[in-house]
């Protein structure tokens, strides 16, 4: 059992991220095992579930435009995705083999239309909160793991942000698996090691 001073944050493990999803990382499901034998040495399991409304405007359907195109938004560019996690649907629902039960808080992001949410912290804008922070600090949280989908969106997004409010962040790499976008997955882990997060096996 690890320090209560530490948390577990599972990042956005849902249908629509594993394989047979709208927005399939390959390998997704394949991560499931190790969170869920993860999940007891955590006094503190976060869980973020992306949760989209159907006109949300970071779907490339919503811009008449090709999938993993590039948009530029009020906030700065935005990658338009696939339609998925929209509220409601089975594709936005935890994938089935993850274990919920230990989760104290469920934290639900990416809900407002006109801004795409990645990190568990902030809006893509970076300085709208989600409220996570001061829901770690009340519980006197210092340190984070991070694991999840996809490595190198939510997950390093999330790190990222953790590191910059002062917690001290580590991402388990075997317990996420990463979508790796015209090579974002090395350009964030280096990102990542540069603003003091801690990548593990």
């Amino acid at each position: 059992m690890r320090p209560l001073t530490e948390a577990l944050i599972v990042i956005d493990v849902q249908n629509d991220f594993c394989p047979g999803g709208a927005l399939a990382v390959a390998g997704g499901d394949a991560i499931i095992p190790r969170i869920n034998a993860l999940l007891p040495e955590f006094g503190a399991r976060i869980f973020t579930q992306d949760w989209h409304p159907a006109d949300h405007s970071s779907f490339a359907a919503n811009h008449g435009a090709e999938p993993f195109s590039l948009v530029e938004m009020p906030y700065g560019p935005q990658v338009l995705w696939p339609t998925h996690c929209v509220q409601g649907t089975t594709g936005a629902e935890f994938h089935p083999a993850l274990d919920t039960d230990p989760a104290e808080l469920i934290l639900r992001k990416g809900f407002r239309a006109g801004i795409d949410s990645y990190s568990a912290f902030f809006e893509n804008d970076r300085t709208t909160p989600t409220g996570l922070e001061g829901y770690l600090r009340s519980r006197g949280i210092e340190a984070v793991t991070l694991v999840g989908l996809a490595t190198d969106f939510c997950v390093a997004y999330s790190a990222l942000d953790a590191a910059r409010l002062g917690f001290r962040a580590t991402v388990l790499e075997s317990a996420c698996a990463a979508i790796d976008l015209n090579g974002s997955l090395a350009a964030i882990k280096a990102q990542m090691a540069a603003a003091g997060v801690r990548l593990e096996a």
